[in-house]
């Protein structure tokens, strides 16, 4: 269970806040230098390219701080995660400092981030003074061995509020991205401070869980995702291909919205040069759509020689059909998909959706009568199916494979899914696309139904997804208005498929 937004968001301002009123004895008598400290965070005057929302330097204080005091929590950490810094989660921390309202936001975003604040006024204090003053709630928390979580972990905070230090130590959080702005005027708890230097720090995945420990206690590094190979770095679980940063210039310390060029955007693992004209690549009914539409006496063999044979849409009056049934709960493979799936109570005399498992030989097969189909017996060994019901299922913008249904040998079958309208809107930090054609499990199904092309980003619409094994290396492309990214020796998980469906 999440922690609600009521209880981590809004009310951790609390502690800071008193660290804030504190600095009301700092406040500069020197006018002219208090605008030299502020200048650090803002423009002199409006212009058509501006600053970062913070600078290089400060970023890099931020990301090194933070992967300090994880690699040195009491007590030790078995699995904690380096920490990267995310230019999205950036992005989204400036726009939320630049509403200048203390208090946790936007409320769209927050059910999908962590967020930590912190405010000030008077003397300079740099970004990483703010961030060891949510570390320093410690002193404050009594960390939840495995014995007492049984089945939850107890909370245990005897301070006003533990949830900014449990952020920042929360094993699986990976990425921070932070942004300082000055509020030339900011209500803050019934007081209006004047230049208020405002400091938003945003954290994904989301920490914060009700019942649960921000991370494993053991010996560092000893229980690291196997995505990590093995690897430690200051007592974090760590890879070496992270996100370089390169060297800051005048150029990258500044933002400017850059010219629509998608149709002309080339990427790295593509070539340069065109190729060669080659012949278009014949394509069939099967590259598009996962379920294959048959007849009542459509037999498993006979339709069954692809990738994409395991979903059926079967007509209505199947029970006066005539076809030929071998087997209870087990079919052999001979018998008519449709027919079993009546016999097994998958649909009925209307027809429908059925999945197919195929389950290898079987010694043989016994006769019986269900739901007014009366099947034969065959007493040799034959390969066999088994039939299922088709669900179908109303998803987010958010929803991944791996969520909804991973895969697993010998099948497995996903629902019919009905995805929203304008996924692609959704920020690729929390709804990410990896790969093309074949996509990592843990992207947005939705917004890559839009990638592919089989959905519109205006209307939404049906689309049928298939489970399959995880690739070495899943490549980004743009299409559809999405850039989807590229995955090299993924973490975990799997991949899949996605089909569109017939309306």
């Amino acid at each position: 269970m999440a922690v609600s937004p009521a209880r981590p968001w809004t009310v951790p301002l609390g502690c800071l806040l008193i660290l804030m009123h504190e600095a009301h004895c700092f406040i500069l008598p020197n006018a002219t230098h208090l605008e030299s400290l502020l200048s650090r965070y803002r423009d002199e005057e409006p212009r058509s390219r501006a600053k970062r929302s913070i600078p290089w330097s400060d970023r890099e204080e931020i990301l090194l701080l933070h992967n300090k005091l994880r690699g040195q929590v009491y007590p030790s950490a078995s699995n904690m995660e380096y920490m990267m810094w995310d230019d999205e989660l950036e992005r989204s921390a400036e726009a939320w400092a630049h509403e200048c309202i203390w208090d946790h936001g936007p409320a769209n975003l927050l059910p999908s981030i962590g967020q930590n604040l912190a405010v000030h006024w008077g003397r300079y204090r740099s970004p990483a003074f703010h961030v060891q003053s949510w570390y320093d709630e410690v002193k404050d928390y009594t960390y939840p061995y495995p014995h007492e979580c049984n089945p939850w972990c107890p909370e245990r905070c005897s301070g006003a509020m533990c949830t900014h230090y449990t952020q920042i130590v929360w094993a699986m959080t990976t990425k921070v991205g932070c942004a300082v702005n000055v509020c030339k005027k900011m209500n803050v708890w019934g007081e209006v401070w004047e230049n208020a230097v405002y400091l938003v720090c945003n954290y994904s995945p989301k920490g914060n869980w009700i019942g649960e420990a921000p991370y494993k206690n053991g010996r560092p590094c000893s229980e690291c995702p196997p995505s990590y190979g093995g690897s430690c770095k200051d007592n974090l679980c760590y890879k070496d291909n992270h996100y370089a940063q390169k060297p800051e210039t005048d150029e990258t310390n500044e933002v400017e919205t850059p010219p629509n060029i998608e149709e002309k955007y080339v990427w790295a693992h593509e070539p340069v040069n065109k190729p060669r004209a080659t012949k278009p690549k014949k394509t069939t009914a099967a590259d598009h759509y996962m379920t294959q539409v048959i007849k009542c006496d459509t037999k498993m063999r006979d339709s069954c020689k692809g990738s994409t044979c395991n979903r059926y849409l079967c007509p209505a009056g199947c029970m006066n059909s005539k076809a030929k049934v071998f087997g209870t709960f087990q079919y052999e493979s001979s018998s008519s998909i449709c027919r079993a799936a009546l016999h097994f109570g998958v649909i009925d005399n209307r027809g429908g959706l059925v999945d197919i498992t195929r389950k290898g030989r079987t010694p043989s097969f016994v006769k019986s009568t269900r739901h007014g189909v009366e099947t034969l017996s065959k007493n040799k060994p034959s390969n066999a199916f088994m039939v299922s019901q088709v669900t179908v299922q109303t998803l987010d913008c958010y929803t991944t494979v791996a969520e909804l249904c991973q895969f697993k040998k010998p099948a497995a079958h996903c629902p019919r899914v009905y995805c929203p309208a304008y996924c692609k809107d959704e920020p690729s930090y929390w709804a990410p696309v990896y790969g093309t054609n074949i996509y990592a499990d843990n992207s947005s199904i939705c917004k890559t139904a839009v990638h592919a092309g089989i959905i519109t980003n205006g209307e939404g619409g049906y689309v049928d997804v298939m489970p399959v094994d995880k690739k070495k290396y899943y490549n980004g492309s743009l299409k559809n208005g999405i850039k989807s990214e590229s995955l090299k020796s993924p973490r975990e998980g799997k991949a899949f498929r996605i089909f569109a469906v017939k309306q």
